[in-house]
């Protein structure tokens, strides 16, 4: 029973984590009606900005605090993210409003290959780490109900934590603020929303301004564990599953759709795996997604979203 517990804790934890890249793709898709194909760059470019920063700052300090290097890196690193949701507005967004979703689609994947490659070019190419302090050891709790306890690893109920406050911030913010409400309204009918005094210029830059702090933060959790390099810009593909299941237009879907799929993942691969040779994990929220768009295409929680596009 202690075993099923710690797996089941595991998925918990690795699903947060794909909530927290999955709001990305809500954030946009709830302003501006489309998928957001340069989710993925953000959180490498915001990781990179966040990793150079740091190690520039530290060696401007002399490396004698590292939480200070961190914090002025992150603070550079949210300043980055910032301008670069206002280029994107003036420069992209500014010139396609009241277009259809598959231009704006397509926007969005040219914006994915520009990060990619300003973000190379600023920063270079090479693997770099985040150090921001979190213990990597695992501890063994609840050891007076299950023998031998359950074995906690540190750093990912740390960074589930974090990720669990952030999306019940940007929850609260949609649903009990003005400007949450004002993108709600832009996401369903751009026109609309226009018509009733809504300024659709800056909500955009408002959505892609949180959508970059998202990616920051998912960028510095994800380049804590597995290092800072280009392939951390296909994280993102393992939150869309997540997105399919929880819904495009719903914040809580987008946090029960990872929880989902981080418990099925763990716990299929450690039940099912040794019958069928394992791999499970790799494959198992994508079958789960097919599943949903054949049946059920707007998720859980989300809307019909045929005559947004």
């Amino acid at each position: 029973m202690g075993f099923f517990f710690e797996t089941l804790i595991g998925g918990l934890m690795a699903g947060m984590l794909y909530s927290l890249v999955a709001l990305g793709f809500v954030l946009i898709f709830k302003a501006s009606g489309v998928f957001n194909f340069a989710q993925g760059a953000m959180v490498l470019f915001a990781a990179l900005a966040m990793a150079r920063f740091s190690e520039w700052a530290n060696i401007a300090l002399g490396g004698d605090s590292l939480f200070l290097a961190n914090l002025i890196a992150f603070l550079g690193a949210g300043v980055v993210m910032f301008i670069v949701a206002w280029i994107i507005e003036r420069l992209v967004l500014r010139n396609l409003v009241n277009q259809e979703g598959a231009t704006l689609l397509m926007a969005t994947l040219g914006i994915a290959y520009v990060l990619e490659g300003v973000g190379q070019t600023l920063f270079g190419g090479q693997i770099y780490t985040i150090d921001v302090g979190m213990p990597k050891d695992p501890v063994i709790m609840f050891e007076s109900l299950f023998e031998g306890g359950i074995m906690i690893n540190k750093e990912d109920f740390i960074a589930a934590l974090i990720a669990a406050v952030l999306v019940g911030v940007l929850t609260l913010f949609f649903q009990k603020t003005p400007t949450g409400r004002a993108l709600r309204a832009v996401a369903d009918d751009h026109q609309a929303a226009q018509s009733i005094g809504i300024p659709l210029n800056r909500t955009w830059v408002i959505v892609w301004c949180v959508a970059g702090i998202v990616a920051l933060v998912a960028g510095i959790i994800w380049g804590s564990k597995l290092g800072v390099q280009f392939s951390l810009a296909t994280v993102a593909l393992r939150a869309l599953p997540v997105v399919i299941l929880g819904g495009l237009t719903s914040v809580p879907g987008a946090i029960i759709g990872g929880l989902i799929i981080g418990v099925g993942e763990k716990l299929s691969e450690v039940y099912l795996g040794p019958y069928v040779g394992g791999g499970i994990e790799i494959w198992f929220a994508y079958a789960l997604a097919l599943v949903f768009l054949l049946f059920r295409p707007q998720g859980l929680f989300g809307e019909k979203i045929i005559n947004r596009v």
